[in-house]
């Protein structure tokens, strides 16, 4: 009995030892290792909110290099590889109100599309035409559905948007979702 209770234990540490083959969410990469410089030119805005593409770009960009991995530059030239995008809308919906009617929870979603490109190989790696980003909010005062009167409102909004949109695009180009 003892043997076969040795036998089991060595089993069940030589099966733990293998692993599963999953990675931490935020750490692999599916990227072929020549892709060390990636060029992210300005995001176009088709959007009414001012500055939103320059906002989201730089926070893309610091994201991406920030992975170590890669160096990233402002334009296409001598680059691996190229990520462009279009933000393509930008809105809020009330998502929760008070007694009163009032919004108490507002969601701001922004929506873009993205590729990118391996230069080498003139390969699209990832693209995604209609990426959502969505976040919620407690409003500082009634902003209604205007975006800009709710950016003009709470400064800290933008900041939190763009630091959880570019880590959210960034890893799903890393690790291909």
């Amino acid at each position: 009995m003892k043997q076969i209770l040795l036998a089991c234990a060595a089993l069940g540490a030589l099966t733990a030892a293998s692993g599963c083959g999953y990675a931490l969410s935020g750490r692999g990469s599916f990227l072929p290792a020549y892709i060390q410089v990636v060029g992210v030119p300005a995001f176009v805005n088709q959007t009414a909110v001012f500055d939103i593409d320059r906002v989201l770009t730089d926070r893309v960009r610091t994201e991406f290099g920030s992975r170590g991995k890669y160096r990233v530059q402002p334009d296409v030239n001598n680059v691996d590889a190229i990520l462009t995008g279009t933000i393509t809308s930008v809105r809020l919906d009330n998502t929760a109100y008070t007694a009163g009617s009032q919004a108490s929870r507002v969601a701001l979603i922004v929506t873009a599309s993205f590729e990118f490109r391996d230069v080498r190989d003139n390969k699209v790696l990832w693209s995604n035409a209609s990426m959502q980003f969505r976040e919620e909010y407690e409003p500082t005062s009634a902003t209604g559905t205007d975006v800009t009167a709710f950016f003009g409102q709470n400064a800290n909004a933008m900041e939190r948007l763009s630091q959880n949109f570019a880590r959210s695009v960034v890893t799903s180009i890393l690790e291909a979702f």
